[in-house]
């Protein structure tokens, strides 16, 4: 997680403790059971599409879309990987280090990982100010709007 993104760091209210960031990477969820069937799916499509930049092979791309064909419950699969793929190609070019994803099989989430699930809750979460305040923490400055825009088109599919 990327300290400081936008320039300030929330200071908490008299009396409220604050996590230190070591505490908040380690409460936060890092199985894939701890999520729900989209964003366990959404993640899949992650790995392979990562897999796909990682090793330039068009059988990852292939993956990805028969994984999302063979999904219950997913009315276009195709819109589904674009927008997967939309949302990871702008993290790519919005961050200063790659991305770590992580094998498809693998149960483990990488700490990017972690925060991907974290950009996805907070958009279905629909609260207001919450997805901006996590796309600020994991991008930096400059593709916030696009990064925002990328992740509240995967949470509507």
């Amino acid at each position: 997680m990327m300290q400081d993104a936008c320039s300030f760091v929330p200071i908490p209210e008299a009396g409220q403790s604050r996590l230190c960031p070591l505490q908040a990477v380690l409460s936060a969820p890092r199985s894939i059971e701890s999520y729900d069937q989209f964003s366990r799916v959404a993640l899949s499509l992650f790995r392979f599409i990562g897999a796909a930049y990682a090793t330039g092979a068009s059988d990852c791309w292939e993956a990805a879309y028969h994984f999302a064909d063979e999904t219950p419950d997913i009315a276009d699969s195709a819109l589904l990987v674009a927008r997967a793929a939309a949302l990871v190609r702008i993290l790519r070019s919005g961050r200063p280090c790659e991305l770590c994803l992580m094998p498809p099989s693998c149960r483990r989430l990488s700490k990017d990982e972690t925060e991907l699930m974290r950009l996805l809750a907070a958009a279905r979460s629909k609260q207001p100010g919450e997805l901006e305040s996590v796309v600020c923490q994991f991008v930096g400055s400059g593709k916030q709007d696009a990064t925002t825009r990328a992740v509240n088109a995967l949470a509507l599919c």
